[in-house]
């Protein structure tokens, strides 16, 4: 089942995950991870929890488990031992070791729901903390967009920083990104073209651009947008080929346009 914002809901990514879908849903299911990439990020992520909760499982219940050859062979003395014995002495012997493996299931069920439970908390508390390094955006989901201005509009405007972008807008990006619980110094929602260069106000111009957790950070992207507009409104470079460029690969552009394979501390222009 889709949600409200069309993303799979978590009983059919845990449904996908054990292989539990019908013919059908599972089509669906597939066709909508190959282009969604927040709900993929979601599914690799109750996959590792998954899969990390049934190795410390394994491990503390193999610990558990005594070796086989021990309570077969007590088994097989106490069946002899049995045999020989009234029937009363049956019986008790019996509620004994009956007593012993409830209380044996009861530790183990008990360990197994600690086990759950700790795994649970530790995956739960880990995931405000995560950060995903976006250096590039996903051109599925910015490919960049504009508005219709000539090369005098553009230089004409005296303001060319970036406007502020709305929080709601934002929570979609990071939302379409799959980034949950994202710290505002962390990321920059950044307009991939600059509305300096006539880029839009526009979801499919905007991606989370991380701060500090890559050398190639929004503040580098920054020096790259000023620079473009110099070139092209001192004639050297032609708006829609600055718009393409940095649209098509930011960091490639920087690199050209710099003459440098990385980037130089202290450039705005």
């Amino acid at each position: 089942m889709l949600s409200e914002e069309s993303h799979l809901s978590d009983q059919d990514l845990l449904l996908a995950a054990d292989g539990e879908l019908s013919a059908s849903d599972a089509v669906r299911v597939q066709s909508h991870l190959a282009a969604c990439w927040a709900c993929r990020s979601r599914k690799q992520e109750m996959e590792s929890a998954i899969g990390e909760f049934i190795r410390l499982y394994q491990r503390n219940f193999d610990r558990q488990i005594p070796p086989p050859d021990g309570p077969r062979a007590l088994l097989k003395a106490q069946l002899a031992q049995l045999a020989a014995t009234q029937r009363t002495s049956r019986l008790i012997s019996w509620r004994l070791i009956s007593w012993r493996l409830s209380a044996a299931i009861a530790v183990a069920a008990f360990g197994l729901v600690a086990i759950a439970y700790l795994v649970s908390n530790a995956w739960s508390t880990r995931q405000p903390s995560h950060m995903v390094a976006v250096t590039v955006p996903n051109p599925s989901l910015t490919p960049g967009a504009t508005i219709l201005l000539s090369r005098r509009e553009v230089c004409s405007e005296s303001n060319t920083k970036n406007k502020p972008v709305p929080v709601a807008l934002q929570r979609r990006v990071f939302d379409e990104y799959g980034i949950r619980s994202a710290a505002p110094s962390a990321y920059e929602v950044d307009y991939l073209i600059t509305p300096a260069l006539g880029g839009a106000d526009d979801i499919h111009n905007l991606w989370p651009q991380t701060y500090t957790a890559t050398v190639w950070n929004a503040q580098v992207k920054d020096a790259l947008e000023d620079h473009l507009r110099f070139l092209v409104c001192d004639g050297q470079l032609d708006l829609a080929t600055a718009q393409r460029e940095i649209a098509g690969n930011w960091i490639e552009a920087y690199k050209k346009y710099f003459h440098t394979d990385r980037p130089l501390e202290g450039v705005r222009q």
